[in-house]
């Protein structure tokens, strides 16, 4: 890609003293597109579980914000894309697989606010051209990445746990099965969707799917290594019931048929990768 890419990460925060910044900032916006050569603008969101703490910061960035992203895009000729997820169907929604069209109707305002935008982002490039582009992923697992508000982050915080203390409470259910996916494959799907020719894309908003887990199921995997983690169950009911309406899969033959995605990380793949990441080499070495 021969420009650049500006990222809006608006406000994974909960203080609402910096609702000004990113995509909220007009004026802001505007110069860093214009002083950096901008080519992409990425619209990032307030998280779900904060978002229903503070809907109306969550109503601002999510939404306003987007649309300042969509008035800049038109103006200066840019391509956005922006991150969709599970978040984006809901309890009259297929859940395994969801197909990508389907009835959503989501019940958290960021859900509300990603069908929005993927709706906004579909009819600004049938209505204007703009080249808007849409990933729906699911929950996404990173050894550097830091809670954020989301009710999959019990699948990374496990891992920390493990390593740290052995111990480890998650406050979904144990048999909550959600799809999640490792962070390699995030990026290299988020990457080749990007650099995909338009004239491949059949939609503008696709599925991509990887795996799909249990509390349960990821607990067995990380003893295989180190068989002492000790898992307990506090359920929060409002993630609780977040989890249960999102989809346990995501169908996505479109996007392995239009761009070629192809996911290479299962579970065993996926614990490996991050326990090598957390933990000293000593440790896995001695329990291989």
């Amino acid at each position: 890609m021969d420009r650049k890419i500006h990222r809006e990460n608006d406000l994974t925060s909960e203080d609402p003293s910096i609702s000004g910044n990113g995509a909220l900032d007009h004026k802001n916006l505007r110069e860093i597109v214009v002083n950096n050569n901008v080519s992409w603008l990425v619209h990032y969101a307030v998280l779900s579980a904060v978002g229903e703490s503070n809907v109306t910061l969550a109503r601002d960035v999510n939404i306003t914000g987007f649309h300042n992203v969509l008035d800049m895009a038109l103006e200066h000729d840019l391509r956005v894309f922006v991150p969709s997820t599970i978040r984006a169907f809901g309890h009259s929604s297929p859940r395994d697989p969801a197909p990508e069209l389907c009835v959503q109707r989501p019940r958290t305002i960021y859900g509300v606010a990603k069908v929005h935008a993927e709706l906004m982002g579909e009819y600004y490039h049938h209505q204007y051209g703009l080249d808007f582009r849409c990933l729906r992923y699911p929950g996404i697992i990173s050894a550097d990445s830091q809670p954020g508000g989301s009710t999959t982050d019990y699948a990374v915080q496990i891992f920390h746990s493990a390593v740290k203390s052995g111990h480890f409470e998650c406050n979904l259910r144990s048999d909550t099965r959600l799809p999640m996916m490792y962070i390699d494959d995030c990026l290299r799907a988020t990457l080749q969707v990007l650099e995909a020719p338009a004239s491949a894309l059949t939609t503008r908003t696709y599925n991509i799917n990887a795996l799909s887990f249990t509390p349960r199921d990821l607990t067995q995997e990380i003893r295989k290594v180190l068989p002492d983690l000790r898992v307990s169950y506090r359920v929060d009911p409002l993630r609780q019931a977040i989890a249960e309406s999102w989809p346990m899969a995501l169908e996505d033959s479109t996007a392995r048929r239009d761009w070629g995605w192809k996911h290479d990380y299962g579970l065993p793949e996926l614990v490996q990768a991050m326990l090598t990441h957390i933990t000293p080499g000593k440790l896995l070495a001695q329990a291989n």
